[in-house]
């Protein structure tokens, strides 16, 4: 096997990375009007200069800024597009000691448009601070609808949530089309819809809202194209399928079988980061529906805990992957960002980074 010279790598990561005390220091002192927005600014500047010389350090090829200047994964999306604000989700997180977390979600109180760059300011930045391959995340277009499904439209809005997807992919075409002119060649849309609609629990609840599950994910899957369907030549497009990554705790569990020839086929998208790292991802099976032209990162390392996986075990679970799809197609890294929102998870910087240089070596030993 050789190492891939584009992305996805074969060692790779999701995105997010833990945000040191200082940015989070400088939110508590802008909020309590002790400092300007400027300083906080500089703050998160030399954070990303320091985050992107880890990643730098252990060896990676795609660098992301950590999304410093985010409160969480899907925040600035909101924020900057307009007709969107938050509410309360209808789901909540949740962890194996039956512990639970509210949080909000995103609601439509206008018709949404782009008025405003979404991420360009953030791959500004990484791109003149890095000499390597400089990756943006944007939240997935399904996160602005699942999380309280037909609820997330406020009534008079729209005439029906097929006019709303329609709107919603052109604030996705727009800033994909302004993200490609900047530079930006390497795009990962971060996703947990997807999967939740393969655990019962959750297409139990669908259904209680009057929604059909497999109708929901067709409609989500014509979502992501008709976002991706002008996309310039050049640009790799990843989608990063996520069971929820909040202090710990998840949204759903269950295997991607359900859906997996589907969504595998008919999403155009050049590769797949999979949530692997638990048995609550299911098995390697669903794999075999994957089409030779996409790639599969395969999320085997836990972002969740400071447990370091086994070399030995990794690379066991990599053959055991390869029975259902080419070797050459598969890829490696964790199973989510590190800190999908401020909070972060309970692991240290050190874990961290451990972390991510054992995925480099692990990849190293597997494909060259």
């Amino acid at each position: 096997m050789a190492a891939r010279t584009k992305p996805p790598f074969r060692a790779d990561h999701v995105g997010s990375l833990l945000r040191p005390r200082a940015i989070t220091e400088a939110f508590k002192k802008f909020n309590a009007g002790e400092i300007t927005a400027e300083e906080v600014t500089a703050v998160q500047d030399q954070a990303i200069r320091d985050v992107i010389a880890l990643q730098e350090s252990v060896g990676l090829e795609s660098i992301t800024d950590g999304e410093f200047r985010r409160a969480s994964y899907w925040s600035t999306f909101v924020e900057r597009v307009n007709g969107l604000e938050i509410s309360k989700a209808l789901f909540t997180f949740h962890d194996d000691h039956g512990h639970e977390q509210e949080f909000t979600a995103p609601i439509v109180t206008t018709k949404v448009s782009r008025t405003t760059p979404i991420a360009g300011d953030e791959f500004d930045f990484l791109k003149v601070n890095t000499s390597k391959t400089a990756k943006t995340t944007i939240v997935s277009p399904p996160t602005m609808h699942m999380f309280r499904l037909d609820q997330t439209i406020e009534p008079g809005i729209y005439d029906s949530t097929k006019d709303y997807f329609a709107d919603l992919a052109q604030v996705y075409r727009e800033e994909i089309k302004a993200l490609a002119e900047a530079g930006s060649s390497y795009i990962q849309l971060d996703d947990v819809p997807i999967p939740m609609l393969s655990d019962p629990t959750v297409q139990a609840r669908v259904k209680e809202d009057g929604i059909d599950p497999t109708q929901l994910m067709n409609d989500y899957i014509d979502l992501f194209n008709d976002c991706l369907r002008d996309r310039p030549d050049g640009v790799t497009i990843a989608v990063h399928m996520c069971r929820g990554n909040y202090k710990g705790k998840f949204l759903s569990e269950g295997g991607y079988e359900t859906f997996a020839e589907k969504f595998f086929n008919e999403l155009n998208v050049d590769a797949f980061f999979l949530e692997y790292d638990s048995p609550r991802s299911g098995d390697f099976e669903p794999l075999k529906y994957v089409p030779k032209n996409k790639i599969v990162v395969l999320g085997l390392v836990s972002s969740k805990t400071p447990q370091m996986e086994s070399q030995d075990d990794l690379r066991s679970r990599i053959d055991e992957a390869a029975q259902y799809i080419d070797l050459d197609q598969l890829a490696l890294s964790p199973q989510c960002g590190f800190a999908s929102t401020v909070a972060g998870n309970p692991i240290t910087v050190d874990d961290e980074k451990a972390k991510l240089a054992m995925i480099v070596e692990v990849a190293g030993k597997v494909w060259g």
